[in-house]
Parts: structure tokens; sequence; C-alpha cells
């Protein structure tokens, strides 16, 4: 007899969550939304809390959680510099003791799990674009470690679980992602640069501006989540989810300059300590695996949904 698929996403009331979250659901599952509430926000998820499909935990996912589920999205984890910087020892273990939690219930109730692992595993890279067998340069004592070196652990508790216990297990790399419901003040380029711009300030440039990154915007990598969940249990990962077209930033300010009409100028500042020059996946993997996917939604459509979501938000709260 048929029934509903139930469906955990840890991290779910933050950017990406959330909009997975609402993917899901309209697909006909019923979803379970855990969230501390760090970095993600009731208002992501809120129009979803009518839903009788869905449903809101505030937990943290350091602390084991018991319930019946038949796949794990583990999402959780602070995402940017500013905030995974803020309590790193607490980022550390979000990442390591999340995923032996969130792999012990999968191990229990024989769930798929799928980890949101990063691009920041490769680290400040040597080689470019970057393959899933690269094996990174990350310095293990810098600022960025408690993300890069947390994320990394991570991954090898995913394939540790996979190979001692048989979890399936899905583990995808996330390139830069941006679009609507990005937290306004995480730090990231993206998202820096168009709240400058729409509050007619300078644009801060970290480094030269020449350093480069590529942007994939939220719809395209949910569909690679979900594809790549779908996927033969023999495909494990790692996997590259992001966008291959590359742009600089100071390009990237010019353009967020020129679609929010701002009169900002660039204001150069220090690079951070470990701050990677170049970032740019190979994707080839994905594309074989997953059915052709590959990004669809340009820069140009991409910013203008973006800027319009924090013009929206400006206007609402100031």
């Amino acid at each position: 007899m048929w029934r509903r698929k139930r469906v955990l996403v840890t991290g779910g009331a933050g950017f990406l969550g959330s909009h997975l979250c609402e993917r899901l659901l309209d697909e006909g599952n019923d979803v379970l939304c855990v969230d501390n509430f760090f970095t993600g926000t009731k208002d992501n998820i809120v129009h979803l809390l009518d839903n009788p499909h869905f449903e809101l935990m505030r937990h943290d996912v350091t602390f084991p959680l018991y319930l019946e589920v038949d796949e794990i999205y583990n999402l959780a984890c602070p995402a940017s510099p500013i905030h995974y910087q803020h309590d790193p020892v607490q980022t550390t273990k979000t990442s390591v003791h999340g995923a032996i939690n969130m792999l012990g219930l999968a191990k229990r109730v024989g769930a798929r799990i799928f980890q949101a692992s990063t691009s920041e595993v490769y680290g400040d890279p040597e080689i470019h674009p970057q393959t899933e067998d690269y094996r990174g340069n990350v310095n293990p004592i810098g600022p960025r470690a408690c993300y890069d070196e947390g994320k990394r652990c991570a991954e090898t508790l995913f394939f540790d679980y996979h190979r001692q216990n048989g979890v399936e297990i899905k583990v995808a790399r996330i390139f830069n992602t941006y679009g609507p419901r990005m937290h306004p003040q995480d730090g990231r380029v993206v998202s820096n640069f168009i709240i400058q711009a729409l509050q007619g300030e300078d644009i801060t440039i970290y480094g030269d501006g020449e350093q480069t990154r590529s942007f994939c915007f939220y719809t395209d990598l949910i569909e690679g989540f979900v594809r790549l969940m779908a996927t033969d249990k023999s495909i494990t990962g790692p996997m590259n989810l992001g966008n291959p077209y590359e742009i600089t930033i100071r390009e990237l300010a010019e353009r967020v300059i020129e679609m929010t009409g701002a009169k900002s100028k660039l204001i150069f500042k220090d690079l951070p300590a470990d701050d990677p020059l170049q970032r740019k996946p190979d994707i080839t993997f994905a594309r074989n695996t997953l059915d052709g996917w590959e990004p669809t939604v340009g820069l140009e459509t991409g910013l203008g949904s973006t800027i319009e979501y924090f013009r929206n938000l400006i206007a609402k709260h100031g």
C-alpha cells in the first residue's frame, strides 16, 4: 500500500533547507524540519506551517534524535564565515557530532541519508577547476578550519558508516549558492554586495577583486540534491554540485551596481586569512550521473530575483 515518504531535513529553516522543504512537500512527502534557529529563521518556513504534511521541531543536531523517517537530508551547519567563526568549537561540533547523530539515526531506522558537504573541503585549491578526486589544500589550524575540517570529518564519518554499517549515503559538495532567503548578515559576497548597493553604501571588496567564484542559483542546486538522493544506492558521491560559470569578485560587484542602479564605489580591504583565490566546480560526474543535470539559471536572472528579495526585505524591516 502506498504511503507518503517521511523525510527529515536538518537545518530546514535555513536558506537552502527551507527551499528543499518546499520542494519535498510539492513532491508529496511528509517533511519534518529540524532547526535550532542559530542562522535559520521561522520567516523562511512560516508559510509551510499550515501544511498538514509539514512539521517543525526546534532541536540541535549535536544531540541525538529518535524518530522514524525514510530519508534524511543533513543540512544543519552555519555556512558563512561570519556565522561559522562566531563559535568555531560549536561549528565543528555541529559538523562532527551532527553527522554522528544523523548517521546513527539512519543506521537505526534504515534511512538513506544525504550530506550537504561543501567546496570548502578543497581549501585554497592548487588545481582548477576542482574535481571530486582532488584531496584539497586546507589549513587545519586556520580560522576557517572549524568549517573546512568539520565538513571533511563529516565526509569521513559518512563513508565509514557506509563501509562499516551499510548505511546508504549521498554526499554532495556544494559550491557557492545564492538566491532569495539568504541571511542578510551572512557576510557572503552576493548578499553583502546587494545590501550595500541597495542601501547606497560603497561596496567592500576583500583583496584585489580578481579572485574568482562560481555562483549557482538555489533552484538548480535543489534539483541536484533531489536527483542525487534518487540515484541507485551504488552512487555515494562525493559529487560536486554548483555552477561552472566563473566570474571575478570585481565583476560581480560591478554587475550588482549596474542592476540596482546604485551609485556605490568599490572599496578594497585586505583579504582574510586562507580565503581561496579560485573556486570553480568540475561537474562532469553530476552531468553524467544525474540525467544531464546542470545549472540552467543565468547570473543575470538569479541576481535579479535575489535583488528583488532583498529590496522587499529592506522595505519591510528597514
